[in-house]
């Protein structure tokens, strides 16, 4: 039988908030962290809004001389493992660390490094290229950084697989402590992509939002929608092993019970416009955890507030629940956090894991004119409070990366 794995502590760092409580609450109450770009010059590029974290303070979380040696990501990451830890009350030293693991996934990496220190070399020469520069830009170093912090030595590694990155990476942990490879792993994401040469990118292939005002930049599934908006952050969640959490007394927010991941092998950047990859992957997610359609109460949807995406996912949906798709609350988040890459799906774990907590369906905001191919509930503008047992996650990325998590409410 295969060991059950619960969730006893998260860490956000958001434009929503710096901490879980803070970062929770602007989701309930709808606020949007999306505004002006300031960090750099955007006056330039089509995009100019957001999600961008404006009160982040790394000395609160890391020693001054090791900041500098550290990219934005892998701080943010470093911050929200901690928050995590400290939520769930982990005394790591008295733990046997070869059964704790760290599986923290970015879809860019140190992406701020790289272009800084290109800059460097074309204006200072190569001798002036720092000799951090390698370990700063590398994505799995938000992993290492917090193997090496609190001297975990079990299975650790990074998932880099786009926007999906920190979905597989919670997904592969989950399958880690289930098959008994740990006992507790430190699992999310991390991205720091507001940089010029990523909007830049981004831009040139046309998917971000070309609208400037920051409070209606990002309409998922509204007919209006236009693109994405570039979000920055990270999430950590802890996942336990159910019989090692209630040994310590942890306090257990919810169980992860079913996970899916599927690849569309059609094309770079778009999703497949049956739906077919997402559908599966959403099934899987489901078989895994032994649950029927009717037994899930909410759907975190990927909801990148682009044509294809939206209008595809909610495809998917409908093959994947038929008839029960128009009653189930399907809500964006992005729509408040932008989109943050490789760390989107962990952010919106955490918020899945909260809305079955505390009973509650966060909204997509921005929602005004309804798309006649997008045609689900998506909990429009404001919360809803209703119980839940199940709640399904999902996650798509370039490459044609598909993943999904399924939720439960702990019962013992």
């Amino acid at each position: 039988m295969n060991r059950r794995v619960v969730i006893t502590g998260m860490g956000a760092v958001s434009s929503l908030g710096i901490g879980v409580d803070k970062f929770w609450e602007s989701i309930k109450e709808g606020k949007s962290g999306i505004s002006r770009i300031e960090r750099i010059d955007v006056s330039d590029l089509p995009t100019q809004v957001g999600a961008e974290i404006k009160d982040f303070d790394p000395n609160q979380f890391i020693e001054k001389k090791e900041i500098k040696r550290m990219d934005k990501f892998a701080q943010y990451a470093m911050a929200a493992a901690q928050m995590a830890i400290e939520i769930a009350q982990l005394n790591i030293e008295t733990m046997n660390k070869e059964r704790i693991g760290v599986m923290i996934g970015s879809g860019v990496g140190g992406i701020e490094t790289i272009e800084n220190q290109h800059k460097t070399l074309l204006e200072k020469g190569a001798g002036r290229v720092s000799p951090f520069f390698v370990p700063m830009m590398l994505a799995n170093m938000a992993s290492g950084l917090i193997a090496i912090k609190y001297g975990v030595k079990g299975f650790t590694e990074c998932v880099v697989s786009a926007c999906a990155s920190s979905t597989n990476s919670i997904g592969d942990a989950f399958k880690v402590i289930q098959r008994n490879g740990a006992d507790l792993m430190i699992a999310g994401g991390a991205e720091a992509p507001i940089t010029r040469l990523a909007l830049a990118g981004f831009c040139a292939n046309k998917t971000m939002t070309t609208n400037l005002d920051p409070a209606s930049a990002c309409r998922p599934f509204d007919l209006e929608r236009d693109g994405f908006i570039l979000g920055e952050g990270a999430g950590v969640l802890i996942l336990e092993e159910l019989n090692h959490a209630l040994h310590r007394g942890a306090n257990i927010i919810a169980e992860v019970v079913g996970y899916g991941c599927t690849n569309d092998a059609y094309h770079i950047t778009a999703l497949a416009e049956d739906g077919d990859g997402a559908k599966k992957c959403m099934k899987l997610a489901m078989e895994d955890a032994g649950v029927k359609s009717s037994d899930i109460g909410y759907i975190n949807a990927h909801g990148t507030s682009t044509k294809l995406n939206d209008k595809v996912e909610t495809i998917a949906i409908k093959a994947v629940f038929g008839d029960y798709a128009y009653k189930l609350p399907v809500s964006s988040t992005k729509s408040m956090t932008g989109h943050l890459l490789g760390a989107a799906g962990a952010i919106e774990a955490i918020i899945t894991a909260l809305a079955l907590k505390e009973g509650f369906l966060p909204p997509t905001i921005n929602y005004k004119t309804p798309d006649l191919e997008c045609d689900l509930n998506y909990v429009p503008n404001e919360g809803k409070r209703t119980d839940i047992s199940y709640a399904l996650t999902n996650s798509f990325g370039f490459g044609g990366q598909n993943a999904s998590l399924m939720l439960k409410g702990f019962l013992k």
